[in-house]
């Protein structure tokens, strides 16, 4: 089948230009992502949060939720182009993690979706999804990190690693929280908007091999949060978080992020193409050659599972197992292709964005610094590997989709 989402028709050629001339007019040149995320500045940060609400008064920052939310309520059709040419124009991505939103529209209640939905979609406040634990690891249902019943409010304490987020802190942490310690899993954790200014927060940077600026420690020290940040009932949080974990585990395709061109495939073989060997092309010996087309081969592929995926997704049909395949396979293939850099590029794969031999900026020792960490976001491989089993039906357990907003938020109520 043809997933493809945007289709040579008039009206989305007239759009793709639309969106291309606004941000040629628009971006300014130094303020483009940097190809070492430790490059981006505190100057850009406050130059995208501007722009990130210009964009979602435009409805492109988050095209396909409600206008009256704060999306622009436009098609998958038109989230593909948008996608494709923020990368084109090297625009920096949404400050706020972009799963977050969907179990605020899935369980929230109309009050929750005009007090955090709206100020999250149209860019006004930022959030970071509050996950992993020190001592769990991928395990989220064994959550220890706690919340106490105060009057109307809640009391917690506890603490996550490897936090992801961009500038010195959001607005919000969202995530998990032990409201029942003698609840079973699954039914003892509430889901909380916890305010990133309240008194006892605490984000530390964390110092990683693969970068030193997005990654975060957190600290909860007596944090009072009002009642009316839970989202959903105070042992329904494993249920809101599968709405998140959802997206993480590939059941809305990447987003529309798949839809984009693959830069370091492409980096790979323009670099096979042009560097000559004694008066050859690089990508004319067999190995660089092989490596390269398998690079090629595998990228293709995992573009193809990624599209079905977020295609199943707009069209409104309950997917299956072809999200989770579609997670497990990008892990793998991640790991295998900036393995490739380094056979194709042999020791000029290792040089980094100052070094004036690397090449295409030193994109390849990014990417290759990041590949196993990559893997163990959103799951580490045992986890995606089950979720997989379990949605193939061939697990001692399965399970469905959790929900999304395409397939009808009204049933989780």
């Amino acid at each position: 089948m043809d997933f493809n989402m945007t289709p040579p028709t008039t009206e989305m050629e007239q759009f793709r230009q639309e969106v291309r001339t606004w941000l040629e007019e628009n971006i300014d040149e130094r303020m483009k992502e940097p190809v070492d995320e430790d490059d981006f500045t505190g100057e850009m940060y406050s130059y995208w949060r501007e722009k990130h609400q210009q964009l979602a008064k435009k409805g492109w920052l988050n095209p396909t939720y409600p206008k009256e939310y704060g999306g622009g309520g436009l098609t998958g059709a038109h989230e593909a182009v948008i996608v494709q040419e923020l990368r084109e124009a090297r625009a920096c991505s949404n400050m706020s993690d972009r799963r977050t939103p969907e179990s605020i529209m899935v369980w929230g209640s109309e009050e929750q979706k005009q007090k955090f939905l709206v100020p999250i979609l149209t860019a006004k406040v930022t959030t970071w999804q509050k996950l992993t634990e020190p001592h769990s690891g991928s395990d989220l249902a064994s959550y220890e990190s706690k919340a106490v019943r105060d009057g109307d409010d809640w009391i917690l304490n506890g603490s996550n690693v490897f936090i992801s987020g961009r500038g010195a802190r959001p607005d919000y942490l969202c995530g998990p929280m032990q409201t029942d310690r003698d609840a079973p899993r699954h039914r003892n954790l509430g889901y909380f908007l916890i305010p990133a200014d309240q008194p006892g927060v605490e984000i530390r940077p964390m110092n990683l091999v693969v970068g030193n600026t997005h990654s975060h420690t957190i600290f909860l020290t007596n944090v009072r949060v009002p009642g009316n940040h839970l989202i959903g009932g105070d042992h329904q949080g494993w249920q809101v978080l599968s709405t998140q974990l959802e997206q993480e585990h590939g059941g809305d395709g990447g987003g529309g992020g798949s839809l984009a061109p693959n830069r370091s495939v492409e980096s790979l073989i323009t670099y096979a193409r042009e560097t000559k060997v004694n008066g050859r092309s690089l990508g004319s010996y067999p190995l660089a050659g092989q490596s390269t087309t398998e690079a090629y081969i595998d990228g293709h592929v995992d573009k193809l599972f990624s599209q079905r995926a977020y295609w199943i997704h707009q069209s409104g049909s309950e997917p299956a197992h072809e999200g989770a395949l579609s997670h497990l396979f990008d892990k793998l293939y991640g790991i295998r292709h900036e393995a490739r850099f380094r056979e194709v590029m042999g020791p000029y794969s290792l040089l980094g964005t100052t070094d004036p031999l690397a090449p295409h900026g030193g994109l390849q020792e990014i990417r290759m610094r990041n590949a196993l960490a990559i893997s163990h976001r959103a799951g580490s491989l045992n986890i995606a590997k089950v979720v997989l089993a379990r949605r193939m039906g061939v697990s001692r357990t399965k399970e469905r989709a959790a929900p999304m907003r395409t397939k009808g938020a009204k049933s989780a109520h």
